[in-house]
């Protein structure tokens, strides 16, 4: 976590801090996807994303989806490569968080309607309230709210997460409004968390919490990891549960991207200080650092403010 230095010794050169700043969030994620108007059409209806831009590049069309002016994710058209394998490591979900209760009532409505995707279970983990899907092309879908930070347990130094049932009906009836409904994509929502299958945890901690700088909050939960930045409960998760074992991704459609947003450029510098320090290859373009974890997944750091532009060039 970054600290301010006092002007009067600061020194040149990058930091060498060891964890991610505390303002540290997760940016849009992107996806390869097979059909491309398919896809948008799903996520428009069933989560009430926008398209905000798009941009052809070859083959591909890359188009920008979000909520006002946020962008939640980029998908990529790229229908000659084959389905998600749910078993190679990649994505498991990726986790939109709302402000409120009414705004995820009415997302989970909308995209309980929708035929295309499927519902795959609710859960309450003492931290937050999730709904899950799986979209028409079988990418993990959480929508999610927040408990207070007040009211998040801690014990033997980690956050305290657990899996109870969560009545989606129940929830449903005491939280879904009319207005929220006919709000759709005014309603804030965001990128809160990306959940991740890797082959081997340890190999996953090396990386994300000992490279990237997040901090392991929870190392208890049977077959997984997560971890985050500033005390969240978690901005990755890393499981073994399907992908046990496995080595680097074969190319399919699906995750293309996990992305990271710092606050400054001394964050980026601290982390090619650690990345150097662990002999890691990365690519840094001035406002952003890339690099692929050990299954070749690609990771992007980048500057906040990510524009639809920015989003559309990586």
């Amino acid at each position: 976590m970054s600290t301010p230095t006092d002007p009067q010794t600061a020194v040149s050169g990058p930091r060498t801090d060891d964890v991610l700043d505390a303002a540290t969030t997760m940016d849009a994620v992107t996806l390869h996807v097979g059909d491309l108007e398919g896809m948008t059409s799903y996520y428009t209806e069933a989560l009430a994303m926008e398209p905000l831009e798009e941009r052809s590049r070859g083959r591909e069309v890359h188009r920008v989806l979000g909520r006002g002016t946020t962008p939640m994710m980029r998908l990529v058209h790229t229908p000659d490569l084959p389905g998600v394998d749910p078993h190679q490591p990649g994505l498991f979900h990726t986790a939109f968080l709302f402000d409120d209760q009414p705004g995820l009532a009415a997302t989970v409505y909308r995209a309980a309607q929708d035929p295309r995707g499927r519902f795959v279970g609710s859960s309450d983990h003492a931290v937050s309230e999730a709904f899950y899907f799986a979209d028409p092309e079988g990418n993990g879908i959480e929508l999610y709210t927040d408990r207070d930070r007040s009211l998040w347990l801690h014990a033997r130094g980690q956050i305290l997460m657990d899996t109870t049932y969560l009545d989606p009906n129940e929830f449903l009836r005491r939280h879904l409004t009319q207005d929220a409904l006919d709000a759709g994509p005014a309603l804030a929502g965001r990128v809160g968390h990306v959940h991740l299958q890797v082959g081997d945890l340890a190999r996953a901690e090396a990386f994300y919490v000992g490279a990237l700088g997040f901090e392991a909050t929870m190392k208890e939960y049977p077959g997984a990891l997560f971890a985050s930045a500033g005390g969240y409960h978690h901005h990755v998760a890393m499981n073994v549960w399907n992908s046990a074992g496995s080595g680097p991704r074969a190319a399919t459609l699906g995750l293309a991207d996990v992305a990271v947003s710092v606050p400054a450029r001394d964050d980026l510098d601290a982390l090619a200080a650690r990345l150097r320090a662990r002999g890691l290859a990365f690519a840094d373009d001035g406002r952003a650092i890339t690099l692929r974890d050990p299954w070749d997944t690609h990771v992007t750091v980048s500057l906040p403010a990510t524009t639809t532009q920015e989003l559309l060039a990586r």
